[in-house]
């Protein structure tokens, strides 16, 4: 009969590494709100600036690194690397981000070198207290959005064959909450932006007579 000292450890060191790294990226995230936006600040572009921020930091670091190591004919399951041993514990989750899956390597690509860039243009008018910036929050979070779907819709439709949701771990902190925030606060931001732009078209709208 095997003791618990032969039961495999679900939280390791790298489990503490990965999400220490993700509460890293919220600290700088908010410490540059505090540097970058005013005092007075709303705290709907306070929020904001923090969530694109960090969302810019994790898509340059985090999902950076996984297209290094996924691409060249290379994947996360050989690399010997700090971020490559991150990916190995996401991809213990998820199989498909340890082989170099070619439609997540896809998704990222377009995340990496789209998104983030974006995010970054949309901090830099948020600092300047742009309002075109809602049109940009938009193209963004609707991004996000199909970007989380197509990860998982594939997944769903076909039984889920890659996901390991064995555990407390894998199913709700890396399958559900690394993801699942990538879809409820761009569909705030969504909202938010949508009830600017209306709200400023609606005030300049020429109003119709009744007949």
């Amino acid at each position: 009969m095997p003791t618990m000292s032969d039961t495999p450890s679900i939280f390791t060191k790298t489990s503490a590494f990965s999400l220490g790294g993700v509460l890293a990226l919220g600290t700088v995230a908010y410490v540059s709100s505090r540097v970058f936006l005013p005092k007075n600040a709303k705290w709907q572009d306070r929020f904001t600036f923090i969530w694109l921020a960090f969302d810019a930091l994790i898509h340059f670091i985090f999902e950076g690194s996984f297209l290094w190591s996924s691409t060249f004919g290379r994947q996360v399951n050989t690399e010997t690397h700090m971020f490559g041993a991150m990916w190995r514990e996401y991809a213990a989750a998820d199989f498909r981000w340890g082989v170099s899956d070619p439609t997540i390597v896809s998704l990222e690509i377009l995340t990496v070198f789209g998104a983030g860039f974006l995010c970054c243009y949309i901090l830099n008018q948020l600092a300047n207290n742009d309002p075109a910036r809602h049109y940009w929050l938009i193209v963004l979070s609707t991004a996000e959005i199909y970007g989380g779907w197509m990860t998982f819709c594939p997944e769903w439709l076909t039984g889920s064959p890659n996901l390991n949701t064995s555990n407390f771990l894998y199913l709700w902190v890396y399958l559900f909450l690394m993801n699942v925030i990538w879809v409820v606060i761009p569909l705030w931001l969504m909202y938010d932006s949508y009830t600017h732009i209306s709200g400023a078209l609606r005030s300049t709208a020429p109003k119709v007579k009744a007949a």
